[in-house]
Order: C-alpha cells, then sequence, then structure tokens
C-alpha cells in the first residue's frame, strides 16, 4: 500500500504573518460574452485568482484554483465568473477570496461619414471578490479617446494641438449594466470617439468635431462623472483620464471616484 504523500503546504508556520492574497495569475482561459444586441462574443481573458492565507498555514495548494477554474467547463460565462470567488471560498477554506479577469472586447463601428465598418478593441476586466457572504463586483472599461487641448484653440492662429487618451472608467452597479454602454457614455465626454477605419470625409469630419468640442483632461472626468451620477443602474464609479500628449514628453492625468448618495 502506498505511502501517504507528505501535505507541505498545510503545515504550520511560526512567523505569524497572514498573507492578504495568494494565488495564481497570468492564466489565459475562453470567456463567452453576451453583447447588447443578444450576440455572443468569445473572447480570451487573463485571469487571476486569490485568497487570503491564515498566519498559521505554510501555503496555499495551488491545484485547487486551477480546479475551481475548470468547474465550469472549457468557457466561462458572466454567470460563472461572479460564482467563483464563493468557490474559492469553499475549496480552499478561506475568509476571503479574489477574481479578476482581464480581457479585449470588440465592437464594430460605422465611420461617421462614409458608414464603412471596423472592429476597435476595449479592454474590460472584470473583479470580483468575496468577504464572507459579501460579494463585490466591480465591471471596469479601457477606452481609447481623441481629445482637444481648449487653451490651445484659444490662443492659436491656427488649429489646435489634439492627442489620444485612455479614459479607465470602473463601476458598482444596483442592476447590470451593459458594457456597451459605459463605452458610449466614455466615448460621448470626450472631443471625439475613435474609429479603426476612417476615410478621407470621415477624416475631415472627425477633426473637425474635435475642433468644436475641445476638452482638458479635466473636462474629460467631469463630464464621465456627471452622466455616470445621472446613471440610475451606477451606485459607485472611478474615472481616470490620461492623455498622451501631443506637445509635451510627459501626460497629462486626472481622476474623479464618487460613491452616489441614495
Amino acid at each position: 500500500m502506498p505511502q501517504p504523500l507528505t501535505d507541505t503546504q498545510s503545515e504550520r508556520d511560526d512567523r505569524k504573518l497572514p498573507i492578504d492574497r495568494v494565488g495564481v495569475r497570468g492564466l489565459r482561459f475562453p470567456l463567452k460574452i453576451r453583447d447588447r444586441d443578444n450576440q455572443v462574443q468569445h473572447t480570451i481573458a487573463v485571469v487571476s485568482l486569490a485568497v487570503d492565507l491564515p498566519h498559521h498555514y505554510k501555503g496555499t495548494h495551488m491545484s485547487r484554483f486551477i480546479e475551481v477554474l475548470h468547474a465550469h467547463g472549457t468557457e466561462l460565462t458572466v454567470r460563472d465568473i461572479a460564482g467563483m470567488p464563493k468557490a474559492l471560498l469553499k475549496r480552499l477554506n478561506a475568509q476571503k477570496a479574489h477574481a479578476e479577469f482581464r480581457f479585449p472586447y470588440f465592437r464594430s463601428k460605422r465611420a461617421p461619414v462614409t458608414r464603412h465598418e471596423g472592429l476597435l478593441d476595449y479592454g474590460v476586466v472584470f473583479e470580483v471578490n468575496a468577504d464572507g457572504s459579501e460579494v463585490d463586483f466591480v465591471v471596469t472599461v479601457e477606452v481609447p479617446v481623441t481629445t482637444l487641448c481648449p487653451c490651445s484653440k484659444a490662443i492659436s492662429a491656427r488649429g489646435a494641438h489634439n492627442q489620444r487618451g485612455t479614459v479607465t472608467f470602473a463601476v458598482r452597479f444596483t442592476e447590470p449594466v451593459w458594457i456597451e454602454d459605459l463605452i458610449e457614455l466614455v466615448e460621448s465626454s470626450a472631443s471625439s470617439a475613435l474609429y479603426s477605419l476612417l476615410k478621407r470625409p470621415d477624416e475631415k469630419f472627425v477633426t473637425e468635431a474635435a475642433y468644436d468640442n475641445p476638452v482638458f483632461v479635466e473636462d474629460l472626468v467631469r463630464n464621465v462623472a456627471v452622466k455616470a451620477g445621472e446613471h440610475p443602474r451606477i451606485k459607485w464609479f472611478r474615472v481616470e483620464a490620461e492623455n498622451f500628449e501631443s506637445i509635451h514628453n510627459h501626460n497629462a492625468w486626472a481622476v474623479i471616484e464618487r460613491m452616489k448618495q441614495n
């Protein structure tokens, strides 16, 4: 009869230092997302899974994270992700658990004049944390935009400098919110949205539209914050904007975070 293998992870540790998070990260796993048009989009998520570790345990059982991840089959849904931290709590006898899924999300966008269609990718993060029976779900979108400088427009006889920027918009919600709704909220707050395919008439339109709607990075985060405050399903938000300045060797950056009052 074979001898039982030593369970080193469960051995006692005497340093009296609990670990806030320990687990696995950098995993890639198939993900299935339903979009606003009731279509299904298949993508690949980069996954992080973690739990807390009491001070008296030497280590956690890394293989159990993988077992929990694979328990739902070969492709995950949002429902699977939402329930994963509680499954980690049970499987690893933990008090706190964390699951993060980062993935590209594609939208088909038509050029504003010629209506030529092209795909544009956005970054999306689903982050779910469980603390005992409490579960916290945060959705983040990373949206590329165009901004045009109001000061440059005001002081220049010809033209104004503009730049591409990224808005990182995180929300907690009372009811689920479509990824597309969050993206459109951000894009409508900038000087112009971005497109993957622009012919000359489209480029003229986008350039002039941005010129007619100049925004500082401060304007950008405030615009998003106002619209988030008016959204009936958003209860908390954090909006961060970073402009990759075209006439400076540094970036402009601003953040607003708010918990909405009932």
